[in-house]
């Protein structure tokens, strides 16, 4: 039975997925996917809960290659994964002093020979590594084989159910970026602007705001990822927000710029730089073109052709980044129904100015899920 939450999917949104992966399995001759990490549980199962944030109890979920997933999880989690469509559910007591749920679960990986785990790129491994060794151990016949590009490739196509919420989400951050003007001002510390933003997010239909950072300073910003002190915002000054807020489960991510006051005309060139580099990206960005052309289109655009500036964007869903990456070594073939963020990024002395976009890939045009940027860097007073 699924949970009666709205932002449930139906069975079948679930079984097409686990059908998906398993047609992958074979052609690779998987007999099983093995999972520890919140994203892959929650979208093969549903399974949905903020009790991801404790680190005490893993949790483990069973993909095999006919049938239905298999969970393995803390007794606690038993009456939530229960809702779910899954039916095969072992539970154990957890913590527990010296088997967490290892005997279990190697009695249930027994059966299978060989078994694909994902050990690439934006991995990683939600358990005790010595409970891995020791879950190794108890099954030396098994071979552990990399299947980041199974499960990859399968959740970068998002359904019209997983796109829906991702728009809902880039319209609540869109509503509460046009009211930006009216919440920040010269002289309010830079703490309270990001309070009365995220505060604005939730008020425009937001359900949460796991992330939220940001750069402000004269003529621009020197890194995006610092929390806010409480220097108060001055004339000249340049604000950059960049949000992840949620609807459903499901991430937007984007930024946006605005000056304050009087900023040199460094800023406005930069900023349009910028905005011409999104529409250069927004010209390619079809199916059929490898996401490493998004990156040279925009680097060139930026006059930045080496490959040491970074990433130009990266997929977006359940997670606030996802594969692909907009690099320029990640050759992955864009495709309709991948859900992207173009970000171009601008370097210029010590300052530095980003802009970013959220799109879904269509055939023909990419559809715009934030609504677009102004072409100028907007001024506040």
């Amino acid at each position: 039975m699924m949970s009666p939450n709205p932002d449930s999917f139906p069975v079948t949104e679930f079984e097409l997925r686990v059908t998906q992966t398993q047609a992958l399995m074979h052609a690779q001759q998987i007999d099983a996917l093995f999972f520890t990490t919140e994203a892959e549980i929650r979208y093969y199962t549903g399974f949905r809960t903020l009790f991801w944030q404790s680190p005490t109890r893993p949790w483990f979920l069973i993909v095999p290659r006919e049938g239905e997933p298999i969970a393995v999880i803390p007794e606690i989690g038993a009456q939530l994964m229960q809702q779910t469509w899954i039916q095969s559910i072992h539970t154990w007591s957890s913590p527990h002093p010296e088997d967490d749920g290892i005997s279990m679960l190697a009695s249930l990986l027994a059966n299978f020979s060989r078994i694909g785990i994902p050990m690439g790129r934006e991995s990683s491994l939600r358990m005790p590594l010595s409970d891995f060794e020791e879950l190794r151990q108890r099954l030396p016949q098994i071979e552990w084989t990399d299947a980041s590009a199974v499960v990859q490739s399968v959740r970068q196509i998002k359904s019209e159910r997983e796109i829906s919420w991702i728009r809902k989400t880039c319209q609540s951050a869109s509503a509460a970026f046009a009211r930006l003007p009216d919440l920040v001002h010269v002289g309010m510390p830079l703490d309270a602007a990001f309070k009365a933003f995220r505060i604005e997010l939730l008020n425009q239909g937001a359900e949460d705001v796991p992330y939220l950072v940001g750069g402000c300073g004269p003529d621009g910003y020197q890194d995006v990822i610092s929390p806010p002190d409480q220097r108060p915002i001055a004339e000249g000054d340049v604000l950059m927000l960049d949000t992840g807020a949620t609807c459903g489960g499901y991430y937007c991510d984007f930024d946006r710029n605005v000056g304050f006051g009087q900023v040199s005309s460094t800023c406005h060139a930069v900023y349009r730089k910028l905005y011409e580099a999104t529409e250069a990206a927004l010209t390619v960005a079809r199916p059929g073109v490898p996401v490493s052309e998004l990156h040279r289109v925009m680097a060139e655009v930026l006059d930045q052709t080496q490959s040491d500036v970074g990433r130009f964007g990266h997929g977006l869903g359940m997670q606030l980044t996802e594969t692909p990456s907009n690099v320029d070594f990640d050759h992955t073939v864009l495709k309709p129904g991948m859900v992207m963020t173009l970000e171009p990024s601008y370097q210029y002395g010590e300052r530095l100015m980003v802009h970013e976009e959220n799109i879904v890939i269509r055939e023909g045009a990419p559809e715009l899920l934030s609504e677009r940027a102004p072409e100028q860097l907007p001024l506040i007073g």
